[in-house]
C-alpha cells in the first residue's frame, strides 16, 4: 500500500482578473492621480491615458515584456510615499473590485488545509494590503528597485511573469516541503498556462478566451468568481 505523502499542500492564486478586476494599469493610475504635486499628477495621468493603446498591444505580445516596460512609469517616485499610499489604494481602488466569490474560494482552500499563496506580477506595496485582507499565508510578487529611497523604474530580478511564476512556485515547494502534484493553482489568463500546468489541480477562473479553450481541452475546472457568494462552475463553451 502506498504511504500517504507527508508534504504540505498549497493553493496558488493569481491576483488580477482572478480575485479582483483591478490591474497594474488602474493601480498605477491611482498613484499618478494622487501624486502630491498637482502638475506632476496631471502629467503622469495624462501620459498614461495617451499610451493606453501601447500597453494593450504590449500586453498581448508578452506579459513579461509589458511588466518590464510598464513599471518604468514608477521612476522617481518615493518608496515611502508609495507604501503610505498602499492602504488608500486598497480602500479606494481594490476593495470595490474584489469579485463576490473570491473570498469564499480562498476560505474554502484554507478550510481544506492548503497553504495559501498569492502569486502576482503586481508590486509589493500595491498588493500587500489585499493579501492581508484575504489572509494569504505567503505572497510572491514583484519588487521595485530603489536608489536612495526613490524608484529607479526597474524591478528587482527575477521579474515575476509567465515562466518565472513556475520557477517561483517550484522554489516555494522546495522551501516549504509542498507537494505540487497535490496542490492547486488558479488564474484567469492564458499567459499563466505554465503556472497552471505545474500543479496537480489547476483551475481556470474567469478565463480569457485562450485559457478557456486550453482548460476545456485539458478538462480542467472552469470557475466564475464574479458572482457570489460561492464560486460557480462555468460552462467551458458558453461563458
Amino acid at each position: 500500500m502506498d504511504t500517504p505523502s507527508t508534504a504540505n499542500r498549497a493553493a496558488f492564486f493569481d491576483f488580477d482578473g482572478t480575485l479582483v478586476s483591478s490591474n497594474v494599469v488602474t493601480r498605477y493610475a491611482f498613484f499618478a492621480k494622487n501624486h502630491p504635486r498637482r502638475v506632476e499628477a496631471c502629467w503622469r495621468y495624462g501620459k498614461l491615458l495617451l499610451t493606453v493603446p501601447l500597453w494593450i498591444g504590449l500586453d498581448m505580445y508578452s506579459r513579461r515584456r509589458f511588466n518590464e516596460v510598464f513599471y518604468r512609469q514608477y521612476r522617481n517616485l518615493s518608496k515611502d510615499w508609495l507604501y503610505e499610499c498602499g492602504e488608500a489604494l486598497f480602500q479606494e481602488e481594490i476593495i470595490p473590485k474584489i469579485f463576490p466569490a473570491a473570498q469564499a474560494a480562498v476560505e474554502s482552500d484554507r478550510a481544506a488545509g492548503y497553504e495559501l499563496v498569492l502569486v502576482s506580477g503586481g508590486l509589493e506595496f500595491a498588493i500587500a494590503p489585499a493579501a492581508r485582507h484575504f489572509g494569504f499565508d505567503h505572497v510572491i510578487c514583484n519588487h521595485l528597485e530603489y536608489a536612495a529611497g526613490v524608484a529607479t523604474g526597474n524591478v528587482v530580478p527575477p521579474l515575476l511573469a509567465e515562466a518565472e511564476k513556475v520557477r517561483a512556485i517550484e522554489n516555494f515547494c522546495r522551501e516549504y516541503n509542498v507537494d505540487s502534484a497535490r496542490s492547486k493553482a488558479y488564474s484567469d489568463s492564458l499567459s499563466d498556462l505554465p503556472m497552471l500546468e505545474c500543479v496537480g489541480q489547476p483551475a481556470a477562473v474567469n478565463p480569457d478566451r485562450g485559457l478557456r479553450r486550453a482548460a476545456a481541452k485539458r478538462s480542467w475546472p472552469i470557475l466564475d468568481l464574479r458572482s457570489g457568494p460561492a464560486p460557480r462552475r462555468m460552462d467551458a463553451e458558453n461563458e
